[in-house]
């Protein structure tokens, strides 16, 4: 005899799985909560630019996990969006005369319909063919970068002015314009995790763990691979934007295969398919570069063995392993 769950239990069926739905949009929120407030009494214990810096690769590697951590696609060509955004911010800055905001917006459209185009010739792909188109377009677009005149070369645009923000707030101060930053990235951490909570999200977890049979339920994969891309590429674009508003430079050093390399090895540290993994891994990447500046470039050999150990060691990266860890507990309590 059939009995559904209520009868033996009390609790109707399912209950289990909205109390976990539950119990983990609370997490988040109390993760949030600290992340806000470790973020707004940090420039009074650090340099604001540092911080700054921290911040926009934070949201170059949330937006790459959004790609590889919930689509399953690696891309070895984030760069370009990155450094396509910054150079096209820093010239409508520079030489147009926008403002900030009005910068920050161009380098994301640009990003976006860079990734509309690119998207469109790699997701044909799969796999490591699927990285390595992305990687050879990136290649092209370095050169192109190099080669074009409004980029100024190996120079890059230097010397990007920092016009007041809506013509009104200040960006001189580096303290103000940290706030500025953190809240833009606030509202684009909170975008990224709307989408992988919402049905567009389970669509995209459901394409990175069985394809075929996404496809067999009558899931356009395609378009979907082909959005989760586009929005993937215009967040990095806005991370390389406000970079190029905070350090004022956009240089051939954003759009290198090294820069994508980089966003890798962050994702992978902290942890892919993740929401605070990225941030993590940002933080420690980019901790690493600024203490261990002094060795030069054994910096990059510090990098090397921090990626391997994360491969071998800690494949869930710090926050998955964590969050592992933390499960493991909670089971062995309620045992």
């Amino acid at each position: 005899m059939l009995v559904r769950a209520e009868e033996t239990t009390g609790t109707p069926a399912g209950a289990p799985a909205a109390a976990r739905r539950q119990g983990g949009g609370a997490t988040f929120l109390w993760l949030l909560a600290a992340m806000v407030a470790v973020g707004v009494v940090a420039p009074f214990f650090a340099y604001p630019v540092f911080l700054m810096k921290v911040l926009c690769f934070a949201l170059f590697a949330c937006a790459f996990n959004l790609l590889i951590g919930y689509v399953g696609l690696l891309s070895f060509g984030h760069a370009m969006f990155f450094g396509g955004a910054a150079y096209v911010c820093g010239y409508g800055i520079k030489t147009l005369g926008l403002t900030p905001e009005l910068g920050i917006l161009a380098g994301m459209a640009f990003a976006g319909l860079l990734g509309t185009a690119v998207g469109w010739l790699a997701i044909r792909r799969q796999g490591i063919y699927f990285a390595m188109v992305t990687l050879a377009l990136a290649q092209m677009f370095f050169f192109f970068c190099l080669q074009t005149p409004f980029t100024g070369g190996e120079d890059g645009i230097q010397a990007i002015p920092r016009r007041p923000l809506f013509g009104v707030i200040p960006t001189t101060d580096d303290t103000v314009l940290y706030f500025i930053v953190l809240a833009l990235f606030l509202a684009a951490f909170l975008l990224i995790y709307r989408i992988v909570h919402s049905p567009f999200g389970q669509v995209l977890k459901a394409i990175r763990e069985n394809e075929p049979r996404a496809i067999s339920l009558g899931y356009r994969v395609e378009r979907y691979k082909l959005l989760a891309f586009v929005l993937s590429a215009t967040l990095a674009g806005m991370a390389g934007a406000m970079k190029t508003v905070v350090f004022q430079l956009a240089s051939l050093t954003d759009v290198a295969w090294q820069m994508s390399g980089e966003v890798v090895l962050m994702t992978l540290v902290g942890g892919m398919g993740t929401v605070f993994g990225p941030v993590v891994g940002a933080g420690i990447i980019v901790a690493m570069q600024n203490y261990l500046s002094g060795i030069g470039e054994w910096v990059l050999v510090t990098q090397g063995v921090v990626f391997v150990a994360a491969v071998l060691l800690f494949r869930r990266g710090v926050v998955g392993e964590i969050a592992a860890l933390v499960k493991r507990l909670r089971a062995r309590g309620e045992g």
